[in-house]
Formats: structure tokens, sequence, C-alpha cells
């Protein structure tokens, strides 16, 4: 079989095999979180939320709502060069992004915990 005679068989399995794995990876709730920002932010998300007092005052005279929270906790930039590494657990400063880019939040991520512990505005 030459070239011109085998292509069509190709396209036609690789059509195929596209749309089987587009039917099984579409019903699942699957991400593929691979970059260290992303692994970071799922592992967050994933954990019990604690805001401390400071955390409550800055939500509450800016009028944030939590949603803007989980909003930032879902597609902010995390800082990986300012983590910080104490006792069990690691300090970060997320930076939201689009309309949500003048807040940034500092969380304390443990073991099963995530403890917001501060809230800045610019």
């Amino acid at each position: 079989m030459t070239f011109k005679e085998r292509l069509p068989f190709f396209l036609g399995g690789l059509v195929i095999g596209i749309i089987v794995v587009i039917f099984f990876f579409g019903k699942k709730n699957t991400s593929f979180d691979y970059g260290p920002n992303a692994r970071v932010l799922k592992n967050i998300r994933t954990k019990d939320r604690v805001f401390s007092e400071k955390a409550i005052t800055v939500l509450n005279s800016k009028k944030i709502d939590t949603a803007a929270i989980s909003q930032i906790l879902k597609s902010g930039n995390v800082d990986m060069w300012n983590k910080l590494k104490k006792d069990s657990c690691t300090q970060y400063e997320i930076k939201g992004t689009k309309n949500l880019q003048n807040i940034t939040l500092t969380i304390k991520n443990c073991d099963s915990t995530a403890f917001i512990e501060k809230i800045t505005i610019d």
C-alpha cells in the first residue's frame, strides 16, 4: 500500500480515537493540573479554608465575597519564588487575575487546612 492509500485509514482511526477520548473524558470531571501553579491551587482548593480575623476584616470592609476568593484560588497566579516553609506548612502569595488582579492572598497551606492569613488590595 502506498502512503496515499494508507492516509485515509490513519485519519479515520485518528478521528474515531479522538471522539472516543472526548466521549469518555467529557463525562468525567477530570483536570490536568501538571504545572506547579495549578498543583498548588488545586491542593489549596481541596482543603478546608480558615480565614484569619485580619482577612475577615478586609472582606467585610471592602465588601469582597468569598466567591471572589474561590475564583482567585481557581485561576490565580502563585508566587513560587516567595514561598516560605514553616513547620509542616508552606506559605504562598496568590495574586488574582483579570478583574481580580488587585487582590493578593497570603495563604498558609498545611496538611488538612488552608489558612487565609492576609488579603491585600492594591
